[in-house]
């Protein structure tokens, strides 16, 4: 009888799978404990800075120390303040805990790699509202084709950019506001000091963002205090737009540091220990009733100057970048483009008014036929085509190669919907994870050739982190955007092409310069019949 429970033990012993140890890793940082994911090591809500509460309220990230012993890192940190939210989207998927304590990081990393390419993926948001650990940015598709992805928190909304005199006055720079651009930079900081011990290489760092994490790369190509930490960019549905100045009015922006003082005075707050004393979310909620809302402060330090400018300048940083749009971002942000106009006439009329020797170029981009069609394609391409195309000019007048493309896909729920490529629709693509899209999101089909799309994707984008060429085996050459305005189309399957969109970029330059010309006017979605009336300039074209 003890002979044979003795065998039986055995068996079960034997039958028993063994459970990988949780993997630990040493950094400069201190020492941290994750998990083990198939071969993939995954550590979550990694401090990079001191909790930004109290008196770090609106200043800029502080290192932590070394931390003593061994620091779990097996669940994600919380979100940064935000809004919850007030109506139900294809993009409502509220974090689970929202804190001002909330500056960590994720890292997924193949077991037993050295010298990987880091992928740190900025999210999205409009500086508002998002958080690191997101389902559709899980990074464990993207690892296991070797990369270290590493996808990091920042402040948002008036607790991330608020400007205001007496922060200014308290700063050693003389400046305020940018704050959750400088936690960013901090993260990139942190990963060149630490990232090696998880096998990443921190001099092959590639920074990628959608939306205004897109906006938030073009920040950091230009921001001197992260010149070096990164080397190859991506941008996914970036918007070049016009941002406020520190203390003078221009181009029609409301200067950052006014418009703090008038989000004090709506709170009630007497002075800066008074906004510091009130809560965060009470603050922010606040802010954004008193009609706040958070962009990058052009202040001569952390923001020299307005980005249109710094990529004249070829002031940027000089790497190798990818950029592109989807066609139908206007679809799912219809809120971005005025009502079709009545009729052909009222529209026609409007665009001669407001454009002048600009219309006839602009009514056959965007002609009469589809009223509708015209509207949502003019505030696309004002935003994020020509964006897109101007991030590809200009990094290749800096001697870098530099991808473009258009994501053009659909499948039949965007199709019901009305929302073919929409914004963001390429991000569970890029992630491969169509499973783990928000509530509301449009369902992607579970089939072969979705899959085989979503592969596509992510090869591309990690190729280009390993080597700074996109690539991947059976599918589309991707050119480099050059002479020949080469771009990828992501259709039914990639497909290369060349001259995207003729006239789109050219048009739409021509109508931002004469706006920057003009000094009083900002370039963003006041466009098409929302347009100011633009003057022909002698240094426009």
């Amino acid at each position: 009888m003890k002979k044979t429970s003795m065998l039986l033990a055995a068996a079960v012993l034997v039958a028993t799978p063994a459970i990988a140890a949780a993997p630990v890793v040493d950094t400069p940082a201190g020492s941290v404990e994750g998990k083990a994911v198939g071969k993939l090591r995954v550590f979550k809500g990694i401090p990079f800075a001191q909790p930004p509460v109290g008196s770090l309220r609106w200043k800029p990230p502080v290192a932590l120390p070394a931390w003593p012993g061994v620091r779990k890192a097996q669940s994600f940190g919380a979100a940064c303040i935000q809004p919850r939210p007030t109506a139900i989207g294809i993009y409502t998927n509220p974090p689970a805990k929202v804190s001002e304590d909330c500056l960590t990081l994720n890292i997924w990393a193949p077991e037993a790699v050295k010298g990987a390419p880091v992928i740190v993926w900025i999210h999205g948001g409009a500086l508002t509202n998002g958080y690191s650990h997101e389902g559709m940015y899980d990074g464990a598709k993207l690892a296991a084709r070797g990369a270290v992805v590493v996808s990091i928190n920042y402040r948002l909304g008036a607790l991330g950019y608020l400007a205001h005199p007496e922060l200014s006055k308290e700063s050693p720079d003389g400046v305020s506001g940018n704050y959750g651009l400088l936690d960013q930079i901090a993260a990139l900081e942190w990963v060149k000091a630490n990232i090696g011990a998880f096998g990443g290489d921190a001099g092959n760092v590639t920074i990628a963002g959608e939306s205004a994490g897109a906006l938030s790369v073009m920040y950091l190509m230009t921001a001197p205090k992260a010149r070096g930490l990164f080397h190859k960019a991506i941008a996914q549905s970036a918007y070049m737009i016009s941002t406020p100045s520190l203390r003078e009015a221009r181009h029609g922006e409301i200067p950052a540091e006014t418009m703090g003082t008038k989000v004090a005075a709506a709170l009630g707050a007497a002075d800066l220990a008074a906004l510091r004393a009130m809560d965060a979310s009470a603050l922010n909620d606040g802010a954004l009733k008193a009609g706040y809302f958070p962009w990058g402060t052009v202040d001569g330090k952390v923001l020299p100057r307005q980005l249109v400018d710094s990529f004249d300048r070829g002031e940027q940083a000089p790497v190798p970048m990818i950029a592109g749009f989807n066609i139908g971002e206007i679809r799912s942000l219809r809120m971005l483009a005025p009502p079709a106009p009545a009729n052909a006439a009222v529209y026609e009329g409007a665009i001669r008014q407001r454009y002048g020797d600009l219309a006839d170029g602009w009514l056959k981009l965007y002609p009469a036929k589809d009223l509708n069609e015209a509207v949502i394609a003019t505030t696309r391409d004002a935003l994020y085509g020509w964006t897109s195309e101007r991030l590809a000019i200009k990094q290749s007048a800096l001697g870098q190669n530099a991808y473009l493309y258009l994501f053009d896909h659909g499948y039949p729920a965007t199709s019901e919907a009305g929302l073919h490529g929409f914004h963001a629709a390429e991000i569970p693509y890029v992630f491969g994870t169509a499973t783990d899209t928000p509530p509301y999101w449009p369902k992607i089909p579970d089939t072969v050739a979705e899959k085989r799309f979503a592969a596509a994707m992510g090869d591309y984008w990690v190729s280009f982190a390993k080597t700074g060429k996109p690539e991947t085996a059976g599918q589309a050459v991707w050119k480099p955007y050059g002479s020949d305005a080469a771009f990828l189309a992501f259709a039914d399957v990639p497909r290369a092409g060349a001259r995207l969109m003729p006239g789109m970029y050219k048009l739409h330059e021509a109508a931002m310069c004469r706006r920057r010309a003009a000094g009083n006017l900002p370039w963003n979605w006041n466009t098409g019949i929302l347009s100011p009336v633009l003057v022909k300039g002698t240094d426009c074209p």
